[in-house]
């Protein structure tokens, strides 16, 4: 079943009396949500036992978590001593991730720095058949799914083509399709349902049904310039987009359950619950 929940807390969360995420699952349960990301962009904060507490709870209330993991992944950095860095904070947040009885870890897979955008695609895809190699998804991580995500600025590898491709190397590999980031990336670019149609059904084509059946989606409404991304905004903005109409027929049109997190700026739940309550409402055509 398609999944709907927020990354991270709303301020509304905290205003209900709410001290710890640990009791963020019953509470995203009693708002209809079933799903949770928790982000550790800016580095791992928090310890096996509480998120195997994490974990308890979201399995008790339905609610599915994700993992976002920290922000300075980078598997196109030339250095070898800062890939095997990456690669740490990638299995660091695997182990977290089955704590909180998860599946999907999030990552940024790579920055094009000062090398040639080819140059950088692919030393990254070097480092992921590495990296599938390391991760033993023959054995104890069979179950487990890395989102690569896609991009919203211009020197950052993740195009929704980069990102569907280098998925190839693994079907352990996802992608996270970020569609704030991608509509920012393109200036506005995704307005119709053809839009999003057409990324869907190149991961259909590149990737298969199944694995493009449970993706992992962001969304949120986006500010952005002539160099992408700015920053991020809560889903009543009037100026920015996407929408996500057009998104929800896609995936009601493709038959497509993924997890949906919302992103946005301080009403992450709020919005999450006014998402779903856009796909209830579409009709399949």
């Amino acid at each position: 079943m398609i999944r709907f929940g927020p990354s991270g807390n709303s301020q509304s969360f905290y205003d209900d009396g709410n001290k710890t995420s640990v009791q963020a699952p019953k509470w995203l349960s009693e708002k209809g949500l079933n799903a949770y990301e928790f982000s550790f962009g800016r580095g791992y904060t928090m310890g096996l036992k509480t998120a195997t507490d994490l974990g308890n709870e979201a399995e008790k209330y339905g609610v599915k978590v994700s993992i976002h993991a920290p922000y300075y992944i980078n598997l196109a950095n030339p250095d070898e001593e800062m890939k095997i860095k990456s690669f740490g904070y990638i299995i660091k947040g695997l182990e977290l991730l089955k704590a909180m009885r998860g599946n999907h870890l999030v990552f940024h897979v790579a920055s094009q720095g000062k090398m040639e955008r080819a140059e950088a695609t692919a030393l990254a895809e070097k480092r992921l058949v590495e990296l599938s190699k390391v991760l033993d998804f023959e054995g104890e991580n069979k179950d487990l799914f890395l989102c690569l995500e896609t991009m919203g600025k211009p020197l950052q590898i993740g195009t929704f083509k980069e990102i569907i491709d280098l998925c190839t190397i693994s079907s352990n590999f996802i992608p996270c399709f970020d569609f704030g980031h991608i509509n920012a990336l393109t200036g506005g670019g995704l307005k119709k349902v053809e839009d999003y149609l057409e990324i869907l059904n190149y991961s259909i084509e590149k990737l298969g049904f199944e694995r493009t059946k449970n993706c992992h989606i962001h969304f949120s409404k986006i500010e952005y310039g002539a160099k992408g991304e700015i920053r991020h905004l809560n889903y009543d903005d009037t100026v920015y987009g996407p929408e996500f109409d057009p998104l929800a027929k896609a995936l009601k049109m493709l038959n497509l359950t993924p997890v949906v997190i919302c992103e946005s700026k301080t009403m992450m739940a709020e919005d999450a619950c006014a998402l779903k309550n856009i796909y209830e409402k579409t009709p399949k055509i």
